[in-house]
This record gives structure tokens, C-alpha cells and sequence, in this order.
């Protein structure tokens, strides 16, 4: 079915900041938006400000006046519920209360025509269970934008046990009619996004909890080498402990206890302890109160010093697709690079300086690999999202490697202009262990039909911006070595959590890809 036209009403319910920020969405659209919420005057000031962000614009030469006016011109405030009768949609945005919810719905449907389409903003409550009640169920779906909702592309259009292909269809055209990316998505707990997203958190909070590294040195990393534009803890502290630690339990609890899910008592910790990040000015860093100019100074990673030592030639050894980029970044350091046919059975390529060992790690700790490969001095490095521009990566050395040996790591990578950062020997160190989890997540979304690959991909680059797609990285690296990751990680700790995903197993097996 086609979109919505602009001459269709769309009603919205709340006028908090999500309720106002699809509102405007809608009349910058060019539909006549009805704004309700039951607090008196609270929908006349959700247009008020939305006048004001909007007159930021025009002050900033983004936006004329004349098109602010025309805007607001279509936003009508009501505080009566019975004003939205005459809408074709209403998307609900109030409180994550699904008796609230199932209240407000069953007004809606006795209040609005047959053929109007009901919507819920929800991103943790089942769409199934909300619309249980409902004598018309088919016509209620999810559609779930992201804060701010004019600012952020995406809206996952999630369908509930009973939600016709129809609905879903003109909900997702009327999105991508609004200037969004849409997704479609099944009423499973966290949808897409905020299901496959939990190792983003997770990974970075047991190493952390482990003392892998501290947070400032982990947050460096996953910007320099993985290409994220925030680390893990510096979004945490962004969206706020209370909200991300609620989100990861409702998704923990959704799944009977899934291991893959289990929240961080260091993330509790903070939650009892009232530091929620910027908005309480405390989580994993500190930030300026209101009423301060200026907050306290920022922990800086602990990267290593500059080593100024005599590199020997670089000895590779296997194929080196991944790594490739790497190489070559050597070489046009000026060091010399001499390629040898691997003895290794999988091909798995070694780096040799002298008598060192430099390899990309597979999810085993050095010592480990040491131990089982009969190395003496063992260097692994970290995943990068492109070898070629990263600037910072993540080293660690088995238990046999000398003082002099690290020191001959950290002053080859310095040398190609990258930052040091060595951590205690950890499995699959930093990026490669959170990307190997997200892909493994991705690729059981897949499995349990929550989304296709290629929309799993997209709503993990336009709603949360990560620079790649989980499963196309996957992709790249090769299915067989990301399901080999997850293995080495699974039996190093021993937990359900780091089990492979069937999906990704049976085409790692096959050597498919989840992008033919």
C-alpha cells in the first residue's frame, strides 16, 4: 500500500520530548498533526518548543521563517483525547507502561474510524501484547523513532502477531515518505536495535570488569581502531545508566534469562549509587554541573610511550586478506616487508620481527595460543575497522614474551603512526570481540525472522551509527573465522553467552554470507 498522503490527520499522544519530536516529524511532512496529552497546557508547550529548536535554525541561516510558520501552522495542541477522532494515524508516545499502553489503545479504537492505522513509539514493549485486547488488532503496529526524532533517520516499523502485511506496508512508506530509513521488524523483545546492540554494552563492561583496561582507554579504541563514534562508555554515560541498564534487564528478562543478556553489576553499581552519567554530572566520567563553567579535566587513554628502537625486517607469513592494509601501511612506512608461504594448515598469517610473533587475535587469550602453538614470544593484535586510517590499536602479549619483545611490538605499530594501548591478556581483546558478538547477535535476529540481514545491517547503521553493518563485517573478515572467535571466546570463559548463533555456524560450515 502507498504512503499516507499529506491530506491524512496524524495523531499524536504525549508531548514529552519523543511525543513533540514525532509530531514535528509528521508537520515538517506537510500533514495537519493533532498534539494530545492529557496534562493540561503540556501540548501547547511541546509546540512551543518545537517552535523554539525550530527558530534555532532560522537564527543559525538553516531554516527561513516562512517555512517555521507553515510548521507550526499544522501542529494543533489538544488536551481531549476525543480530538483525534478524525485521524488516519495515531502513534502513541507516552509512558513504557503496557497497561497504560492497552488503556489508551482500547480508547483509540473505540474513538477512531475502522480504517484508522494505530501505532506505538514502544522500544521494549511487546506491539503483540498491547494490541491483545483490541477487537481490530490487525491495524495496530509499532513504530519506533529514535531521540530526537528529527534528528535521527531511523524508524523500525515492528509488526505484532496479528499486524497485516497491509498496515505494516503503508507505515513503513509513510516513514520513508517522512525522510526516514525504515525497517521492518517482528514484535520480539528489543526489536532490532536495542536487541543486537546489548554487546556494544556488554563486551566493553566485562572488560572492564575484568581489568582488561580502563574505560577512557577502552572508549579510545573503539573510536580509533573500530571506527565507532562513541565508546561504550562514553554513550552509556550519554543515554544514562538508569535508561541502559532498565533496557538491558527488559531484554534479559524477555528472554527467560538468556546469558547473551545478563546485566553488569558494575552498571548497577552505578545505578544505586545515583551516577547516571551527564544528566546526574557522574558515571564513568565526570561532567560539569548546572551552574559550573567548567567540570573536571576528562581521563586521558593510557597509551604507550614513544619507543625509538631499530625495526628488522617484517616477515609475513599466509594470506593476510584482512590484513593486507596493514601491510601496506608498513611498507610505506619504510619498513621492509617479506612475504613467505604460511606453514600454519589454515593459513592463518604470522607477522616475525626477528624472533617475535605478531598475529591478529582469534578469540584466544596469547597464552593460551602460546601454549598451543609452542610460541615463545606471542604478540596478538586487535580487529580494526580499516588497518589503513586507524589510529590506535589494542595489543597483548603472552606470559613467555620479554620486556624487549613488547617494546619491539609497541615501536612497530608506532611507526605506522598508531597509538599503543596494551591490555592485560584478555580473549579477543577489544573490537574483534564486540564485533564478533554483535554479528553473532545480529545473525539470531536473522534466525528468529526479527529482521532480514540487509535490515539488521541498516538499523544498526541509522539508528545507533555504527560504521558498518554487524553482519557485512562479518562478511568481510570471513564467516569461518568470526564463528572460530566466538568458539575461542566461548571455551576460554566457558559461558552459554559466547555461543555461536546456529545462522552463523551453518554458513561459516557452508562458506556462504549472509550478503550473496
Amino acid at each position: 500500500m502507498p504512503a499516507l498522503p499529506t491530506s491524512a490527520v496524524i495523531g499524536v499522544i504525549g508531548a514529552g520530548a519523543m511525543g513533540a519530536g514525532i509530531a514535528q516529524v509528521a508537520a515538517q511532512a506537510g500533514h495537519q498533526v493533532i498534539l494530545h496529552d492529557n496534562q493540561p497546557g503540556a501540548a501547547k508547550a511541546g509546540i512551543d518548543n518545537i517552535r523554539r529548536q525550530l527558530e534555532q535554525r532560522v537564527a543559525k541561516g538553516k531554516m527561513s521563517q516562512g517555512d517555521v510558520d507553515n510548521i507550526i501552522a499544522r501542529l494543533q495542541p489538544a488536551d481531549a483525547i476525543d480530538a483525534l477522532a478524525d485521524s488516519h494515524l495515531v502513534i502513541e508516545a507516552i509512558v513504557e507502561n503496557l497497561e497504560i499502553k492497552r488503556q489508551v489503545f482500547a480508547q483509540l479504537e473505540a474513538l477512531c474510524s475502522p480504517g484508522t492505522l494505530l501505532a506505538s513509539n514502544t522500544s521494549s514493549l511487546s506491539i503483540t501484547s498491547i494490541a491483545a485486547n483490541l477487537e481490530r488488532p490487525e491495524r495496530m503496529a509499532g513504530l519506533h523513532f529514535f531521540n530526537p526524532a528529527p534528528v535521527m533517520k531511523l524508524v523500525e516499523v515492528v509488526s505484532g502477531l496479528a499486524t497485516t502485511n497491509e498496515a505494516a506496508d503503508t507505515l513503513f512508506d509513510t516513514a520513508i515518505a517522512w525522510g526516514k530509513v525504515a525497517v521492518h521488524a517482528s514484535s520480539t523483545p528489543g526489536f532490532i536495535v536495542n536487541r543486537v546492540a546489548r554487546p556494544f554494552y556488554a563486551e566493553g563492561l566485562r572488560l572492564l570488569q575484568e581489568s582488561a583496561s580502563d574505560a577512557a582507554t577502552l572508549d579510545a579504541l573503539m573510536r580509533q581502531a573500530g571506527g565507532f563514534r562513541m565508546g561504550p562508555f562514553e554513550l552509556m554515560d550519554l543515554i544514562g545508566h538508569d535508561v541502559n541498564y532498565a533496557v538491558t534487564r527488559s531484554v534479559f528478562d524477555a528472554y527467560y534469562g538468556d546469558t547473551r543478556f545478563k546485566p553488569s553489576l558494575v552498571q548497577h553499581a552505578l545505578v544505586e549509587a545515583k551516577r547516571l552519567g551527564r544528566k546526574s554530572g557522574q558515571g564513568f566520567y565526570d561532567y560539569p554541573r548546572e551552574g559550573q563553567r567548567e567540570g573536571t579535566e576528562k581521563p586521558q587513554p593510557k597509551f604507550a610511550a614513544p619507543v625509538n628502537t631499530k625495526l628488522p625486517a617484517l616477515v609475513v607469513q599466509g594470506a593476510n586478506g584482512t590484513i593486507a592494509p596493514l601491510l601496506e601501511r608498513a611498507q610505506e612506512a619504510g619498513l621492509d616487508v617479506v612475504h613467505r608461504e604460511s606453514l600454519q594448515q589454515d593459513g592463518t598469517p604470522r607477522l616475525y620481527l626477528g624472533d617475535l610473533i605478531l598475529a591478529l587475535s582469534d578469540g584466544r587469550c596469547a597464552a593460551e595460543r602460546a601454549v598451543n602453538e609452542g610460541l615463545e614470544a606471542l604478540v596478538l593484535f586487535d580487529l580494526c575497522l580499516d588497518y589503513r586510517s586507524a589510529s590506535a590499536i589494542a595489543l597483548a602479549a603472552s606470559h613467555t614474551t620479554s620486556p624487549e619483545a613488547r617494546q619491539l611490538a609497541t615501536a612497530f605499530f608506532q611507526r605506522l603512526g598508531m597509538d599503543v594501548a596494551w591490555l592485560t591478556d584478555t580473549p579477543g581483546l577489544v573490537v574483534l570481540r564486540t564485533v564478533a558478538m554483535l554479528a553473532n547477535e545480529a545473525a539470531d535476529a536473522v534466525l528468529q525472522g526479527v529482521c532480514s540481514a540487509q535490515d539488521g545491517d541498516l538499523a544498526m547503521q541509522a539508528g545507533v551509527n555504527y560504521p558498518r553493518g554487524p553482519l557485512a563485517w562479518a562478511d568481510s573478515l570471513g564467516l569461518p573465522f568470526v564463528h572460530r572467535t566466538l568458539t575461542h571466546l566461548q571455551q576460554s570463559y566457558g559461558e552459554e553467552r559466547y555461543r555461536s548463533s546456529f545462522l552463523l555456524r551453518r554458513k561459516a560450515l557452508s562458506e556462504e554470507s549472509f550478503h550473496e
